[in-house]
Order: structure tokens, then sequence, then C-alpha cells
């Protein structure tokens, strides 16, 4: 495979993942505060320093995390919380502490504010507990939660110096990576809503047709590339 072939074969490659990634997106449309992520392309020059003209291919680097705020869906639960503006809820997992804008939260038998999946929700970096008896949960604005018995504490909320650092780890969780947190300022947490995804499903649609048809234009050139290289050779063993 000479030069074409390889520059369209990088093309190739760099699509299907893209493809990949809009399809993920897609099926996170109803995934409470799910991100969309795109792919970061750039050009790649081989074979310079060798006294030929370099060739032009592409490769993707990096993956890039649309961090624009979902839309708000009411729901009306007192664990249900949203954010406005930047900043994470902490949990603590097996792993460590964990990172995450999905604010569906319940209670577990021991009467901790949990993640669905079970992690606690943490709060001046310990659970929070609500007593068995207590019949009215609030969540003040500032991430405050208490009952008719009292304040019970506040939510740690968290943002970081580079969130495109943070990396997926289950769910809509993340962990830090690289990436420093320091306590968020200027965020309102809403009680009784959730973050939507911010996925646009037409804009993403559009994404995916465009990339299929880019992903075809390229197989064409390599297969046409391939046909005009065996059509050269039988030629040459004609002519000898």
């Amino acid at each position: 495979m000479d030069n074409p072939g390889y520059v369209a074969l990088s093309r190739q490659l760099t699509l299907s993942r893209q493809m990949e990634m809009i399809a993920n997106n897609l099926a996170n449309m109803n995934t409470t505060a799910y991100r969309g992520e795109q792919i970061l392309f750039e050009e790649f020059l081989a074979g310079r320093g060798d006294g030929r003209e370099p060739v032009s291919f592409v490769r993707d680097p990096a993956q890039l995390r649309d961090l624009s705020n979902g839309p708000m869906t009411r729901t009306d639960a007192p664990l249900d919380l949203a954010i406005e503006g930047a900043g994470y809820f902490v949990i603590d997992t097996a792993q460590g502490p964990r990172y995450t804008r999905d604010g569906h939260f319940k209670l577990d038998a021991q009467g901790q504010v949990t993640t669905v999946s079970g992690d606690p929700v943490l709060a001046g970096g310990g659970p929070v507990l609500i007593p068995v008896d207590a019949q009215n949960i609030q969540v003040a604005r500032d991430g405050t939660i208490s009952t008719e018995q009292g304040t019970l504490g506040r939510l740690d909320i968290v943002t970081f110096d580079n969130e495109q650092l943070l990396k997926r780890v289950k769910g809509n969780a993340y962990e830090a990576g690289e990436a420093i947190a320091a306590a968020a300022e200027g965020s309102q947490v809403v009680q009784g809503m959730l973050e939507a995804s911010n996925v646009q499903g037409v804009g993403e649609m559009t994404r995916l047709i465009e990339t299929m048809r880019g992903y075809q234009s390229a197989k064409r050139f390599a297969e046409q590339e391939h046909e005009r290289q065996r059509r050269a050779i039988r030629a040459l063993v004609q002519t000898n």
C-alpha cells in the first residue's frame, strides 16, 4: 500500500472512532447529566527530513467533552438534586472519591444519602445520615441538608482547574486524574430537579450522517486506488 492508501486508511480509522463516539452520545441522550463527547482531529505530517515531500495524515489525539449544562427537569423528589453552574457532587467509592453531576440520590437501609448504585454522597468529607423518623428533607441552594430535626451537613461540591482531564469511570461518575479539585464558588443546588443530558439529538444525527458519508468516501477512494494499482501491475506484467 502506497501513500494514498495509507492516507485513506488513517481517515477511515479516525472516522470509525468518531462514529462510535457519536453512537455513544445518542445512546445516552436520556442519561441524567450526561455530557456529550467528540474527537479532536489534527494533521500529522510524515516523511519530513528524508528529502521527500511530507505526507499529510489525520489522527485523533484526544477526546473533548461538551461542558455545557443540560436542561433541568422537574421531579419534585426531595433527593433529586441538580447543580446550577459549574461543579460536581462528591461520592465515596471503594476506588476512592468520584465526581458526578447526576443528582438522582436515594436513602439506603442505614439512612445514608447515596447514588443509585449505593455509593455515599459526601458532605463535609463524610456521608449524610438522615434520621429514620425525619419527615421533611430540605436542601438549600448552598447544598445544606436539613430536616425538621436540624441541619445535617452541607454537600461537597467541587470544580476543577481543567475538566477535560476528568476520566469517566462508571456511568456518570468521573475520577479526577490529573485535574485539581477546589470548592465550587457561585454554584447553586436545586432540589426536586435533575439535569438532563446536554446531547442534542438532531445535531448528533447530522454529525453521524456526515461522518458516515466521509467514511464511505474514504473507502471508495481506497478501493479505487487499489484497483488503479492492480491495473498498473497488470499492464507492467503484460508489457514484460
